[in-house]
């Protein structure tokens, strides 16, 4: 592999892409959608929608393509988006940012945070601390700058962070605290003394904080708290989020970074050479959807807290231990009392002997700390509810005798 440029080596080493021989390989969520397709397995596995979202967000985007809005926007996004994006930040949690120089569109949140580590990361010293297990991409982006990931772990069942382990990873090198609130894969909501100690602890080492909130009005036991709002942190604090999750339109890529107008605007530096610009005609829907009322921000939350429930009443049924998620699209369940030893080997063969697709929770961690996550395996219940108890009755069925090891 001496002719890959070493950018491209060290993401996808970051991303888990390189195996120890140098071979490349898929991502997990590639490979087990492969699986689904392959076996006609219900595929709980990616996390995106399998219905539409609010019809007036879907008319706006029509509307908008009829209108002529088929051409590059601005650089920072249309107007009307970033006065949305300000508004909606004001509206749900006092916070009010300039739509002119503190709010930024993006392509998703996966472009804002690689637009934004790229921007605070200088190199090979500097340091950037996330709560293990991760989204795949953290990783990737962070090597893909050049710094070093430190890792904090997140343990079963509750998932929330030790903060004698969080002080340890946290030092004068650490650049960025990349905190995932609602936390994708695990389903954690972080309690509000994790959340102070990260700004007290940003404060003291002079760090960013980068929050990935897509999750934001998934949260189902109180409401979404962002870390920007706490006392000293707006400052020091780039908030990401995005329409996708929010109005199942995850294909349509429209996110936002919102913080300090020097802050967002290094973020912009480096995000003018990625995409430049997208979604001309989505961006105006998203606008809409931003300004719906109250009772739609309501009951998505309902509807998924509903949904979760069914998953995790048929995870228990089927033999599964559950972790009852606080927020996000995700059901974490220890399979150990299934035989299970090796997530990776159990999601692989789930397809064939249960017809079910999930993915392994080892998929988002670091090597040596896989084997704490040994037999973890995360659901999606972002489904029709038809879809999530065809699922459970599936897996409930395959429960006697076929969900077991390889070679039971």
């Amino acid at each position: 592999m001496r002719d890959i440029p070493g950018a491209w080596r060290r993401t996808a080493a970051g991303a888990g892409l390189i195996g120890a021989d140098g071979s490349t390989h898929p991502t997990i969520f590639a490979e087990m959608s492969a699986l689904a397709a392959e076996t006609g397995a219900i595929n709980l596995g990616q996390g995106f929608p399998d219905e539409d979202g609010p019809a007036e967000v879907l008319e706006a985007a029509r509307a908008a393509i009829a209108a002529g809005a088929n051409q590059y926007p601005p650089g920072r996004g249309i107007r009307d988006l970033l006065e949305a994006v300000a508004e909606h930040q004001a509206r749900f949690y006092g916070l009010h940012p300039d739509p002119a120089r503190e709010v930024l569109v993006t392509a998703g949140a996966t472009e804002a945070l690689a637009a934004t580590l790229l921007a605070l990361v200088d190199g090979p010293e500097d340091e950037v601390v996330v709560f293990e297990p991760y989204y795949d991409s953290y990783a990737a982006v962070a090597a893909l700058a050049g710094a070093r990931l430190v890792t904090v772990p997140l343990r079963w069942p509750d998932f929330q962070p030790d903060l004698d382990e969080l002080r340890r990873a946290v030092g004068d090198r650490t650049r960025a605290i990349l905190v995932n609130d609602p936390h994708n894969p695990t389903g954690a909501v972080f309690s509000a003394e994790v959340r102070d100690e990260i700004v007290r602890l940003a404060e003291r080492h002079d760090a960013v904080i980068v929050t990935d909130e897509v999750y934001e009005h998934l949260v189902f036991d109180g409401p979404h708290v962002p870390i920007a709002t706490l006392p000293g942190a707006w400052d020091r604090t780039l908030t990401i989020s995005s329409g996708g999750k929010t109005f199942s339109t995850t294909g349509w890529k429209i996110g936002w970074v919102s913080g300090p107008a020097d802050l967002v605007d290094a973020v912009l530096a480096v995000k003018q050479f990625l995409t430049y610009v997208n979604g001309s005609a989505f961006q105006p829907a998203i606008a809409v959807g931003l300004r719906l009322g109250d009772g739609f921000f309501r009951g998505i939350a309902d509807t998924l807290r509903a949904k979760r429930d069914l998953l995790g009443d048929g995870l228990r049924s089927a033999g599964f231990e559950v972790s009852t998620p606080a927020g996000s699209y995700f059901t974490v369940a220890d399979a150990r009392a299934l035989g299970a030893t090796d997530a990776g080997e159990f999601c692989r063969d789930l397809p064939r002997r249960a017809g079910v697709v999930a993915i392994p929770l080892t998929a988002f961690a670091t090597p040596g700390r896989r084997s704490e996550y040994a037999t973890l395996v995360r659901f999606a219940a972002c489904k029709r509810a038809d879809v999530l108890a065809e699922a459970a009755a599936r897996l409930a069925a395959a429960r006697d005798g076929e969900i077991n090891p390889p070679g039971a």
